[in-house]
């Protein structure tokens, strides 16, 4: 039985009115731990923490900055296997999958502990003698983080390494599900020697603590993942200060493929992509599109490869799915699935909760038949449900595929060069796989175009949404006439 605390200006905190709540694990919709539900007047305390520590932190070298990342991401190669399981139990994701979240997540802190020496600035020619004008990067101020569940160690990761690297102090607010993964987190930033109030755990109410980021003037940069609809509430409340925002929101990704496509290659990236984490991604494939010249063999290949995953709880060594995050999102899954088959879609296996369990299970599904009346056309499942749709043309998939308000990824399969290129190039997404059904990586710049975010995570710009741009001009020569020659 876990029991968390919050960190708040370096030291571990219960809730200041000492309310707790539980957390349940998914598996077995059992209690496995309590933390501190906290509200407005612990997120104002450690907003003033993290005000506190930036100029300290800010004037640190970038070198001094990176070294404690490296610490921190040593500290977490250590713990690997006690971080895993802690996330295995409180979202309930198989421990293999977990196992390689802590190892991304290490590599956050390494990729932007090595980009902080790499904040350059510009020295600009001047047009006129006796002036020198510089452009300077430094860090925006304070910044106030939101994570999701799913991926509840390497969101807080992609998040915290930037801001810290770029010289930012950092308030952050996990989701309620799965506080364990951040608690610790904070624990080895502390180990490392991370000063007091850089870093400062909030742990509660999301709507109070929410506020208090919008309107607290000490938060000058706000970062989220999770839904669009609470990422526009965010958007909307941070122009009152004309806060700086990066948003990782929704997405409902497309998956083609074509006719020329290596079939069991895109069925493995189908299985790797949409069954990963229960379905439970941003980036997981959504709606699949098949030409429907192979559609037949498709299918038959698809349903064999997905009747041989595992569902159970993600301890057991054979699992491959685990559960749903809550009971919500069990009948979410559940209703999209009865309407699509009330419009006239085909069950090709699965279609139910899995029964004899205390958990929050859904069989991993296909439908075949979908069309665009369909919910699962227009909603992100956040399951393991598969919906199949048929095309004949390029072009046509093409639209298809763009036919949606969200922009976070897309996946095709192809052998023809030409089209690699011309699909890529032609999908509205911020991530596009070709042939490759992971391309998350700490190496690439993630996020999404139209209402699946702004901004940037990872990649070599990785810590430009955490600075601002400062022009220096600098006149050194003073006599009369001096800029004007």
């Amino acid at each position: 039985m876990k029991n968390w605390s919050m960190y708040i200006g370096g030291r571990w905190v219960g809730a200041t009115d000492g309310r707790t709540y539980d957390i349940i694990n998914p598996a077995t919709a059992g209690k496995v731990g309590t933390a501190p539900y906290g509200g407005a007047e612990e997120a104002d305390l450690a907003i003033d923490a993290a005000v506190k520590a930036f100029p300290d932190w800010s004037r640190r070298t970038a070198k001094d900055r990176a070294s404690i990342l490296h610490r921190m991401a040593d500290l977490m190669d250590e713990r690997r296997e006690v971080l895993a399981r802690v996330i295995t139990l409180e979202m309930g994701k198989p421990l293999r999958e977990a196992l390689a979240e802590t190892k991304i997540s290490a590599d956050y802190l390494r990729w932007n502990a090595e980009e902080a020496a790499r904040s350059y600035g510009t020295v600009i020619p001047s047009p006129v003698t006796g002036k020198r004008l510089l452009a300077i990067r430094q860090p925006v101020g304070p910044v106030a983080a939101i994570t999701p569940w799913n991926f509840p160690l390497s969101m807080a990761a992609r998040k915290v390494a930037p801001a810290l690297a770029a010289g930012c102090t950092v308030v952050l607010k996990p989701a309620l599900q799965t506080p364990g993964a951040s608690v610790m987190f904070a624990e080895i930033a502390e180990e490392a020697g991370l000063p007091s109030g850089v870093l400062n755990l909030v742990i509660g109410k999301a709507s109070a603590i929410g506020e208090r980021f919008l309107q607290h003037p000490g938060i000058r940069k706000l970062t989220f993942t999770g839904s669009t609809e609470v990422g526009k509430l965010l958007i909307r409340g941070s122009a009152d200060q004309v806060k700086k925002v990066t948003m990782e929101l929704g997405g409902h990704a497309p998956f083609i493929v074509f006719e020329d496509a290596d079939l069991d290659a895109a069925v493995r990236g189908a299985i790797n992509s949409k069954f990963r984490n229960a379905g439970q991604t941003c980036i997981c494939a959504n709606r699949i599109y098949v030409h429907e010249s192979i559609a037949e063999s498709f299918l038959e290949k698809f349903r064999s490869a997905v009747n041989s995953l595992v569902t159970g709880d993600g301890f057991a060594e054979d699992t491959t799915v685990g559960p749903l995050i809550d009971e919500h999102a069990l009948r979410f899954v559940e209703e999209q699935v009865r309407d699509a088959m009330d419009k006239g879609a085909t069950l090709v296996t699965g279609g139910k909760r899995v029964g004899g369990c205390d958990g929050y299970f859904f069989e991993p599904t296909i439908l075949a038949g979908v069309n665009e009346e369909m919910r699962i056309t227009r909603e992100e499942t956040f399951g393991p449900v598969a919906p199949v749709y048929l095309f004949r043309t390029e072009e046509e998939a093409v639209a298809k595929a763009n036919n949606t308000p969200y922009g976070l990824a897309a996946y095709f399969f192809t052998r023809d060069l030409h089209r690699m290129i011309r699909v890529s190039e032609a999908l509205e997404y911020g991530i596009v796989g070709c042939n490759d059904a992971v391309p998350t990586t700490v190496e690439g710049p993630f996020g999404g175009w139209k209402e699946s975010g702004m901004g940037r995570e990872g990649g070599p710009d990785s810590l430009s949404d955490f600075l601002e741009t400062k022009f220096v001009s600098i006149q050194y020569e003073t006599s009369e006439g001096a800029g004007a020659r």
